[in-house]
């Protein structure tokens, strides 16, 4: 099992967010193709790190293709992945491949479309904790491997979800064919 290089993760967030499209993340050994991401960048205002480095955001400053983790109203742990600092990719959606029964049953559903169809719930299905903040995607047990390439034509772009700066920006990626998105475009 080969994980994309740390030199892949080391571009603006925009392209990385397009480009992580198609890819399976691995974690634990429950994986998933991902389908739909969100770009933030450092001079973003709706990014964590617009306003600097914090103990919060400082995995966003780390090293390119680690984990950037952080617990969204109070409750969801959500994923994210490092770019060049101050850059993330928020992954919003994947389509399960391997694992769906452990999968379905941290969700508690059965419904494979929605067992990942959004931030929170790829972190409950795929056990994502705290403890995984900064952790570099490069090991078998915590891997983005290459996937499928994906055609520009594949991609669908709109505005990101739940943020209230930088609405016009559309910086949210998808794949016009899955139905496993978080919520249509």
């Amino acid at each position: 099992m080969d994980c994309l290089s740390q030199s892949f993760f080391v571009r603006d967030a925009v392209t990385v967010a397009k480009d992580l499209l198609g890819k399976t993340l691995t974690v634990r050994g429950i994986s998933g193709k991902i389908v739909e991401t969100e770009a933030y960048c450092r001079d973003d205002p709706a990014s964590h790190s617009f306003g600097g480095l914090t103990r919060r955001n400082a995995a966003m400053f780390g090293l390119a293709g680690s984990a950037y983790v952080y617990r969204s109203y109070g409750i969801h742990l959500c994923l994210n992945v490092v770019c060049v600092a101050g850059d993330a990719v928020l992954l919003r959606a994947l389509e399960p491949t391997h694992g769906q029964d452990v999968m379905a049953l941290r969700r508690g559903t059965q419904h494979l479309t929605a067992l990942c169809s959004g931030p929170g719930k790829i972190g409950q299905a795929l056990d994502v904790g705290l403890q995984d903040n900064g952790r570099p995607f490069q090991d078998n047990d915590y891997c983005i491997l290459q996937g499928q390439n994906i055609a520009a034509n594949e991609i669908q772009s709109g505005p990101r979800v739940g943020i209230s700066r930088a609405t016009e920006l559309n910086w949210r990626f998808g794949l016009f064919s899955s139905a496993h998105l978080s919520r249509k475009f």
